[in-house]
C-alpha cells in the first residue's frame, strides 16, 4: 500500500537517489519519464531537495513501508497560482499508479495549504508522452514556452502546462 506524507530532512539522503535514477542516467531508462536523453549530469542535490522543505513550499514522498517510491514538490506561487514540479517515481516501479496518486496529493495540498485556484508546470518541449500523460490528467498547454532553466547546446524548452483546481470539500 503506497502512503504518501510531506518529506522530512530525514528523508532527503534515501529520496535524493530516487530522484537521480529516475531522471538521469542509464538507470532512468527503464522507465518511461526520463531525461537521460536530453540532460546529463546530476538533477538535483540535498540542499536544493532541503530547500524545498521550508515556507510555501511542501515536498510530498511516496512511500512502501520505510522504502521511497517517489516524490512531487507543490510550491505556492500567490495570487491562487501553485507549481508542481520535481514528480518522480523510481524507474522500476513506474506505470503502477504512484505518479498519479502523488500528482493528486499534490493537487489537494495546493488547494488545502495555498488556497491555489490553479497550478502550472514545466516540461521539456520534447517529451511528447509525458504532456500526453498530464493532458489525460487535466493539465492543458497554456501556449507559453519557457527556457530550460541551464543553458545547454542545443537548448531545450519548457512548455507550461496549466489545471483550474476545484473546491472538492
Amino acid at each position: 500500500m503506497t502512503a504518501i506524507r510531506p518529506a522530512v530532512e530525514a528523508d532527503l539522503a534515501a529520496l535524493h537517489p530516487v530522484v537521480e535514477r529516475a531522471y538521469r542516467g542509464d538507470s532512468a531508462r527503464a522507465g518511461w519519464t526520463h531525461e537521460a536523453d536530453l540532460v546529463s549530469g546530476e538533477r538535483t542535490d540535498l540542499a536544493s531537495l532541503r530547500a524545498l522543505l521550508d515556507g510555501d513550499s511542501r515536498l510530498l514522498i511516496a512511500l512502501d513501508g520505510d522504502t521511497i517510491l517517489g516524490c512531487v514538490n507543490i510550491a505556492s506561487r500567490g495570487d491562487g497560482l501553485a507549481y508542481l514540479g520535481l514528480l518522480c517515481v523510481d524507474p522500476a516501479l513506474q506505470a503502477g499508479g504512484i505518479g498519479r496518486k502523488l500528482v493528486a496529493a499534490a493537487e489537494a495540498t495546493a488547494r488545502n495549504a495555498f488556497a491555489a485556484t490553479h497550478i502550472e508546470m514545466t516540461v521539456i518541449d520534447r517529451r511528447a508522452e509525458l504532456i500526453a500523460w498530464y493532458v489525460r490528467h487535466g493539465y492543458l498547454a497554456s501556449g507559453e514556452i519557457r527556457p530550460f532553466p541551464v543553458p545547454l547546446d542545443p537548448p531545450l524548452s519548457m512548455v507550461v502546462l496549466v489545471k483550474q483546481l476545484f473546491d472538492q470539500r
